[in-house]
């Protein structure tokens, strides 16, 4: 079984589906610290003047030495109607905005407590939207109370998986040699970003999956995947 795993991330870039893509299960990092400065609760989309963020806020106190399930959004500030409005000045034009609207105006119309209850909701929709039927598990039930490589090895070891794919960054902490001694297979994505058409001039990368979404539709899965890394070579391999 193939495995992957990632921490809960807002309207997340289009790599994190190719890795999802590839696997036969996915794991919700919920359990883990929340990061600063990462993409827990911000992403890029792009404007007429080029990519800019859009960040969920939250609280601050004690936010370093809370879990990312634990982290919680600001209640006092028209973040929603602020987001959905720039989704609306940026992308109302794009070819496929109607196909993806309704449900990320819903997702600004509601009260949303926890920031990783916002994006596992919306992981979700963008995983079927994409097609990519996977197992889907949430760290905070697995009762994991290791770190970094050590953490990763021991998801494997619960959900009995026999590869993990890491992204590309996982070679700076993954310990390759302890899933060897465990006959798990690790594997690293090296995503080569695809360009697709976009509104406002030169291509931008690394931007949401939702402006790819909006300007690709339906074809949205093959722009993603193409010139990368398939399941079958990982498979094959």
């Amino acid at each position: 079984m193939i495995l992957t795993a990632q921490q809960p991330a807002y309207l997340p870039w289009i790599g994190l589906f190719h890795k999802i893509s590839l696997a036969d299960s996915f794991c919700y990092m919920d359990d883990v610290q929340y990061q600063v400065n990462d993409f827990n609760n911000r992403n890029k989309i792009k404007g007429p003047n080029g990519a800019f963020w859009l960040t969920v806020p939250i609280y601050r106190k004690d936010h370093l030495n809370l879990k990312i399930k634990e982290t919680k959004i600001v209640d006092n500030q028209p973040w929603q109607s602020k987001h959905w409005k720039s989704l609306l000045s940026c992308y109302s034009k794009a070819p496929f905005f109607s196909l993806y609207a309704d449900f990320l105006e819903d997702v600004y119309q509601r009260d949303w407590t926890y920031l990783s209850d916002l994006n596992d909701h919306c992981m979700k929709f963008f995983l079927d939207m994409l097609g990519i039927k996977v197992e889907y598990h949430k760290m905070s039930n697995l009762n994991i109370l290791t770190k970094k490589s050590d953490l990763v090895l021991d998801m494997c070891l619960k959900l009995n998986a026999s590869t993990f794919i890491f992204g590309k960054l996982g070679r700076d902490y993954a310990d390759a040699s302890k899933f060897e001694d465990s006959n798990i297979k690790v594997v690293f994505q090296d995503y080569c970003h695809p360009k697709y058409s976009q509104l406002f001039g030169e291509f931008e990368s690394h931007l949401s999956i939702i402006d790819l979404l909006f300007n690709c539709g339906p074809n949205s899965m093959e722009v993603l995947m193409s010139g990368n890394l398939t399941r079958d070579k990982i498979i094959g391999s």
